[in-house]
């Protein structure tokens, strides 16, 4: 089952740093597993391009639209069996202590 996982920085981040993983071992290992399909760093929200369409008119705004402390600074796909193993591969993040992860499973329309 295909997951995205939304790699976010977070005002609040782990004071404990002992035993912090690291995310080129973390990336090599998941890659090797073959759990994590594809991921990427982000350009800062300032680089954002906002696009709405109301009333038939286009609006681009410069930047991101929602105004947050927590911003998406990443993101890897992810295939895993189930949940509970999306989890644990989040879990082994470093970014589950410096910020948050949020794992979405890809919809299924088919059912």
């Amino acid at each position: 089952m295909k997951y995205l996982m939304f790699v976010c920085s977070d005002p609040e981040p782990d004071t404990d740093k002992t035993d912090e993983p690291d995310i080129e071992v973390w990336v090599a290992e998941n890659d090797a597993a073959g759990r994590r399909v594809r991921g990427a760093v982000l350009a800062p929200p300032s680089a954002a391009t906002t696009v709405r369409v109301r009333n038939g008119e286009l609006l681009v705004t410069d930047g991101p639209f929602a105004e947050t402390k927590e911003v998406i600074v990443g993101f890897d796909l992810l295939e895993c069996a189930d949940l509970d193993e999306a989890i644990a591969v989040a879990r082994a993040h470093p970014m589950a202590r410096d910020g948050r992860l949020e794992i979405r499973p890809f919809a299924d329309f088919e059912q």
